[in-house]
């Protein structure tokens, strides 16, 4: 379900019974089945896990998500805006994210904390559109 504001890149891929509301999906960026992204932009290439929730609304205001270029975010993970993943970390299924996690980090847990950090990847090369 795309709602308004909703901008999807090149080769990105949204699957079943998801909602996307008022955020960006960059060019090859994956939103799985059952998920909400609410006031979220997603960079290039990142991969966000089935029933993933941006929780965009804590009762008063909305606040935003962002979730940088390569990052990986678990299955049935909670973002709690306002809140950043950093380039090519990874989140841990079941995570409930309530701060910043930066570049090439690995975190898990509720809350989600930062257990190590990664060897940064190098990204893809730039590879010709498909017909």
């Amino acid at each position: 379900h795309l709602r308004s504001g909703t901008r999807v890149g090149r080769r990105a891929r949204v699957g079943n019974f998801a909602e996307i509301k008022n955020s960006r999906l960059g060019n090859g960026a994956m939103v799985s089945h059952f998920g909400f992204m609410g006031d979220a932009e997603a960079g290039e290439n990142v991969n966000v896990g089935a029933g993933v929730v941006t929780c965009n609304f804590d009762g008063k205001e909305k606040h935003s998500t962002h979730i940088e270029t390569r990052a990986l975010i678990g299955s049935g993970t909670m973002l709690v805006a306002p809140v950043r993943v950093g380039a090519g970390s990874k989140i841990g299924a079941g995570s409930v994210v309530t701060r910043d996690v930066p570049p090439n980090s690995l975190a898990f847990g509720a809350p989600a904390r930062v257990w190590r950090k990664l060897e940064p990847e190098e990204p893809p090369e730039p590879s010709e559109p498909e017909d």
